[in-house]
């Protein structure tokens, strides 16, 4: 197991202490679109801050967890017209980068992907450029190798699901997280110059090609969430710097169904089913289920906390 350098308690407990600056609030927009395809990522939830340069992600297993009997994963193309699949023809690769005791490290490139561009990933002293997925699987010992994160270098696309439950052998990726300034080129990407990974602390330095640089550490890896730690070098002054892209056609068609935000001072939780949120503002805000969808129904639940400068 992965242990945290800091837990999400004792982040929040820091931010509050005296000599600590209060948290930071983000700015939530609501970019999402109807749709009746539960293969198209409608939801869009961008977060813009002009001083924000640090954040945490956490993907947490939905309320509905464990009640799960049989997981539901297949691929739903009822009412799909999806038109925006470009096909850029590719070499297929797979390619193991890393591997160790506790993490195995691997980049793949598909035989076609939408947009042409590449992007150098560097593990260790070895870097490749053409990948179209990066995998991380974590081992400790007792079963196979678990995948808790993929990204994507050419859009920057980050998915991260916790261990399983004790009754489930696996679950699902659902909901994407985009880091770094958000740009809209046929859907919503971050471009990235340059990735790197350093297998012994679990970081990866992300270039911008915008500008700037981010580090995204994986901090927590267990049965209850995994967390990444995000530290810019500076803020992203005119624009999201931060997203979430899901699908929702139902309640119970969807990967992420609600939004809940925390503003600064209150005394309550506000929520909204996402497709009807105006945006709003706080410290803390999530993208949640209530109830089991017939569609990738073990995927986690995804939050933001931690804004800071």
């Amino acid at each position: 197991m992965v242990r945290p350098v800091l837990s999400a308690f004792a982040v929040l407990v820091a931010l509050a202490a005296p000599g600590h600056a209060a948290p930071l609030s983000a700015r939530i927009a609501n970019e999402s679109v109807a749709t009746l395809c539960a293969e198209e990522d409608n939801v869009d939830l961008r977060l813009s801050a002009p001083n924000v340069r640090r954040f945490r992600i956490e993907a947490n297993h939905p309320a509905v967890i464990g009640t799960i009997v049989q997981d539901t994963t297949a691929p739903d193309f009822t009412d799909c017209t999806i038109t925006d699949k470009a096909d850029f023809r590719f070499t297929p690769r797979n390619v193991v980068m890393h591997e160790d005791e506790r993490l195995k490290v691997v980049g793949i490139t598909f035989d076609k992907f939408w947009r042409p561009e590449q992007v150098p990933v560097t593990v260790g002293n070895r870097t490749e450029s053409g990948f179209h997925l990066f995998q991380l699987f974590v081992k400790d010992g007792t079963a196979a190798p678990y995948e808790f994160l993929v990204m994507y270098p050419v859009d920057g696309y980050w998915r991260i699901k916790p261990r399983p439950p004790a009754h489930l052998p696996d679950i699902v990726y659902g909901t994407s997280a985009l880091i770094g300034p958000i740009e809209v080129m046929q859907r919503p990407v971050v471009n990235l110059s340059a990735i790197r990974f350093d297998p012994a602390t679990m970081t990866f330095t992300l270039t911008f090609r915008a500008g700037g640089s981010a580090t995204v550490k994986v901090a927590e890896i267990d049965r209850t969430r995994v967390a990444l730690d995000v530290t810019m070098d500076r803020p992203v002054a005119n624009g999201p710097f931060a997203g979430l892209r899901s699908m929702y056609v139902t309640e119970t068609n969807a990967d992420g169904a609600r939004v809940e935000w925390r503003a600064a001072g209150a005394n309550r939780w506000q929520e909204a089913p996402v497709m009807d949120f105006r945006g709003g503002e706080g410290i803390e805000m999530k993208l949640t289920r209530a109830v089991p969808s017939r569609h990738n129904t073990s995927s986690p639940d995804y939050r933001f906390i931690g804004f800071a400068d």
